[in-house]
């Protein structure tokens, strides 16, 4: 039975420290996102066993709650709708410790009685919590994340766009509809070709600037007149240094716009500080960030053939087995803007094939899972109804789900996408990539975008060739290895 959003929403916010503690609400494919003023207020056990959610990742302000796909889109406009409409805490008043009732003196003697101890006791609580967290988050993490909230918004789009490209691209070679496919190519195209200024927009928003002048120095970035620019000798092209160029230039508008906010007087402030936001970044970046991130985009590309042709074995197992960790942390994201950088160079991006190798080992464990546990009801419900999303790439479900909270079907799921991920790379040391032309589906919803050196013929079975070898290790050693005693049968009673 499907739950209700408007329950589990408010189930998870009385469990986040209530609407006025959220901050923002944003969503991927199966994740809600909360910032937290007082990540302290939050109690994640609770928020555990709320129905409906499959798993918590929190590090710091930075909540992010697996709901699994459809049931997030609900869920986040019911919590959307409830924060956007809830009075704001006072600044002075504390955070309510989760599950606390309203404060009374009652018990509370002379010296301070019961009320004040364990008054005292929570607050100590709440430290340790705190503490907890934020060695969790260590800067680097906490940096992934932010550069994942930058780009997580665009997945939408980002999936539409290449589900379009890869349907123009089936037709253009069938032959097909031909007064159609420079429409749906025109469609398809435009946001790819744009995508640095909605780069900036987000980088403004996430890093406290005014997302507009983010915008605008991002797009300096696909301005064709960038063509008439010389840098360090060389004329400059437009869209040199793609996103990572964006992402640096929009970075540098905040600090320059947060500089100018705390030294322009006030009645100059709605002249200048744009003035000044708009031309300093984007100079800086005609005259540096651009040609520099064309060099690091160049080198990433580069360095990402080598490996897969001397390396690609070796380079697919560390890659394919490794990707499921990062989805249970959260950072996966933070890979788009390598894959947007291998796309906008050479048309497709060939480690996103290599990492959907993961799903494949995480759907080969769940089956064994099932086929093991065949007397546990709920947790075979639990894989039928989370499979279909395994399936087409959206491995939470099945992570927080099923392999996650059994412990060894995790790891041996990592052994599937880890075989897997070291097929697809064993074809492209003999010379056969295998990439994608667009972000954000995997697993059989990539088939349509599969593309490489030798055309899609090729790509398609190689990818098709590791995803079996996925299934089949995943399952095998889950089968084999996956419990630490032989399931419980009737005959055991």
């Amino acid at each position: 039975m499907r739950n209700d959003p408007a329950s589990t929403a408010t189930a998870v916010l009385a469990r986040v420290g209530g609407p006025a503690n959220v901050t923002s609400v944003t969503h991927c494919m199966t994740r809600l996102r909360l910032a937290l003023a007082d990540p302290a207020a939050a109690d994640e056990r609770a928020l555990r066993a709320v129905p409906g959610v499959l798993g918590v990742v929190a590090a710091g302000t930075d909540w992010q709650i697996v709901l699994g796909p459809g049931a997030v889109d609900a869920v986040t406009a019911a919590v959307t709708t409830a924060v956007t409409t809830a009075p704001a805490r006072p600044a002075s008043a504390p955070a309510p410790a989760p599950g606390a009732g309203p404060a009374t003196d009652s018990g509370a003697g002379p010296d301070g009685g019961t009320a004040d101890q364990e008054a005292r006791a929570a607050g100590q609580g709440a430290l340790v919590k705190e503490r907890l967290r934020r060695r969790d988050a260590t800067p680097f993490k906490a940096a992934l994340r932010r550069v994942a909230n930058v780009f997580v918004p665009l997945i939408p789009a980002l999936i539409g766009c290449g589900i379009l490209a890869g349907l123009n691209g089936l037709l253009l070679n069938a032959g097909l509809l031909p007064g159609l496919t420079p429409a749906l190519s025109a469609i398809a195209s435009a946001f790819m070709a744009l995508i640095a200024v909605f780069v900036g927009v987000n980088t403004a928003k996430e890093f406290g600037g005014t997302p507009v002048l983010g915008g605008a120095v991002a797009a300096v970035v696909v301005y064709p007149g960038v063509a008439k620019v010389t840098a360090f000798g060389v004329h400059l092209a437009p869209g040199q240094g793609g996103v990572l160029g964006a992402l640096a230039a929009a970075f540098l508008a905040t600090r320059v716009e947060k500089w100018c906010r705390g030294r322009v007087p006030g009645a100059l402030d709605v002249l200048l500080t744009p003035t000044v936001t708009v031309l300093v970044p984007g100079l800086v970046t005609l005259y540096g960030l651009m040609y520099a991130a064309g060099a690091v985009a160049t080198a990433t590309g580069t360095a990402a053939n080598w490996l897969l042709t001397t390396t690609g074995a070796v380079a697919g197992l560390v890659l394919g087995a490794l990707f499921l960790p990062l989805v249970m942390l959260g950072l996966h994201q933070a890979l788009i803007p390598l894959h947007a950088t291998l796309i906008d160079q050479q048309g497709y991006t060939v480690l996103l094939p290599l990492l959907a190798m993961a799903g494949a080992g995480q759907v080969g464990a769940a089956l064994a899972v099932y086929v093991r546990l065949r007397h546990d009801v709920p947790l075979r419900t639990t894989i039928r109804s989370a499979l279909p999303a395994g399936l087409l790439g959206v491995g939470e479900p099945l992570i927080y789900g099923v392999s996650l909270p059994l412990g060894r079907p995790f790891l041996t799921a990592c052994a599937g996408g880890a075989a897997g991920g070291a097929f697809v790379g064993f074809f492209a040391m003999l010379g056969t990539e295998v990439g994608a032309t667009a972000i954000g589906p995997s697993g059989w919803a990539l088939f349509p975008l599969l593309t490489g050196n030798r055309g899609p013929g090729a790509a398609v079975a190689v990818y098709g060739g590791g995803l079996l070898t996925g299934y089949a290790v995943g399952f095998a050693a889950t089968y084999l290895f996956g419990f630490t005693h032989r399931p419980r049968t009737p005959a055991d009673a």
